[in-house]
């Protein structure tokens, strides 16, 4: 194994405020404590929470890395003390709490992950955020099954596409909305069964016309704000609205007779602060029911586009004006 160095280049946040704020510096390479291993990183994934991080919106949580990044692809290099079954040289992806945009990343042990079969380090480095939001905002939270419908927000973003692909995979019927006919045909073309532009259509109405009036069982929601009571509306009986993110405004007004008549279930989570020991029985269901499909080739992470580690103000950039479809990654 190459020697590891004693500096690195990481992005730092010199200010918060705009793109131009995340600038390359030299960092002492971390070393692992215990339970922890470091990561040679080859590609990081570049999602919301490192924009609002950047912006001075979301800090990062105690003791976490003041680097932004939250999940990378790369190689293990060393072990911390106490790490067993990890092996020097193992090809790896995971999730962290801060740190991903460095040359060198610390990764909780219990939450590495393989690298499923036929994906690139790119793809992988766009595999742990998404598809542990999905996992358990739609599935654990929302309690999607087979036969139901689910209605996506945002379909053309990471987490859109990532759960159109999980709720086709595991016999659900997805629905989307997204901010254009090209990004509406993209969420089509990876399985929606409806797709709507809701800048120029009323997603409630649309709902309905696609249900025959029923509604569907799951809402997954990162607007918040006048999305609430819309959400409440497109919702059949039973039914349950998965709130991720606010977007759009943490306040609402809402009729609660409608959420009583309908008997519906109003929840949603936040990933980031969570423990890692609560975190790894998401990874343990990834592993057990998702990465045998990635390595069957059914659904992979749509990555828009990489970027240089270096040039990680771009990446924001473009996240910022909302073009991409899918993930942005970095490569180190």
């Amino acid at each position: 194994m190459t020697a590891i160095p004693a500096m690195m280049t990481a992005i730092e946040i010199t200010e918060p405020g705009g793109p131009e704020g995340l600038q390359p510096v030299q960092r002492p390479v971390p070393s692992p404590g215990a339970g922890e291993v470091l990561v040679r990183v080859a590609a990081a994934g570049v999602n919301r929470p490192d924009v609002m991080q950047r912006q001075g919106n979301y800090p990062p949580p105690p003791g976490a890395s003041d680097i932004p990044g939250l999940e990378v692809a790369g190689t293990v290099v060393a072990c911390g003390p106490g790490v067993q079954g990890v092996d020097i040289g193992q090809a790896v992806c995971c999730l962290v709490q801060g740190g991903g945009y460095a040359e060198y990343c610390l990764c909780p042990a219990p939450l590495l992950m393989p690298i499923p079969d036929g994906v690139s380090l790119a793809e992988a480095a766009a595999l742990p955020e998404t598809y542990f939001t999905v996992w358990t905002n739609v599935f654990d939270r929302g309690r999607l099954a087979a036969g139901e419908r689910i209605l996506i927000h945002g379909g053309s973003s990471g987490i859109g596409t990532t759960a159109i692909q999980l709720a086709r995979a595991f016999g659900a019927h997805p629905i989307v909305t997204a901010g254009s006919d090209d990004k509406c045909e993209i969420c089509l073309e990876l399985g929606a069964e409806g797709a709507i532009n809701y800048r120029d259509e009323d997603f409630v109405a649309r709902v309905g016309e696609l249900t025959s009036d029923e509604g569907v069982d799951v809402v997954l929601d990162m607007v918040g704000g006048p999305y609430f009571e819309k959400n409440v509306k497109c919702l059949r009986t039973e039914g349950r609205l998965v709130q991720i993110a606010v977007q759009q405004g943490f306040r609402v007004e809402l009729n609660l007779v409608g959420v009583m008549m309908k008997r519906l279930t109003i929840t949603g989570s936040t990933l980031r602060p969570r423990s890692v020991e609560q975190k790894v029985p998401i990874r343990e269901a990834l592993e057990a029911k998702v990465w045998p499909l990635l390595a069957q080739g059914q659904g992979r992470p749509v990555v828009h586009q990489t970027f240089a580690l270096t040039d990680a103000s771009s990446a924001h950039a473009v996240m910022e004006a909302s073009t991409h479809i899918g993930k942005l990654v970095l490569t180190a």
